[in-house]
């Protein structure tokens, strides 16, 4: 899968498994922060990313700092599937 296509999957995965109805994946910008300023979402929503990492991707996250480094924006998040990924 092309990074473009994986980034629009991303976020309309994000859109989904957030409930995040409001939003449109052409809404959200690929370098835009997810927690704090950004996005704007908080501790809960990192652990539904979590799981939604784990489930369609097959990768495990199991450190918080880690968790931090990879959820930082869409970008962040598709270039790391792209090098873990096991689905």
């Amino acid at each position: 899968m092309e990074t473009s296509e994986l980034k629009l999957q991303l976020k309309k995965q994000i859109i989904e498994f957030l409930n995040l109805t409001d939003l449109k994946p052409e809404d959200i910008k690929d370098d835009e922060e997810l927690f704090g300023g950004g996005l704007g979402l908080d501790s809960i929503d990192s652990l539904e990313l979590i799981v939604l990492l784990s489930r369609e991707y097959g990768i495990t996250i199991k450190d918080p700092k880690e968790g931090r480094k990879v959820l930082v924006d869409v970008n962040t998040m598709a270039d790391y599937i792209q090098q873990h990924r096991t689905k």
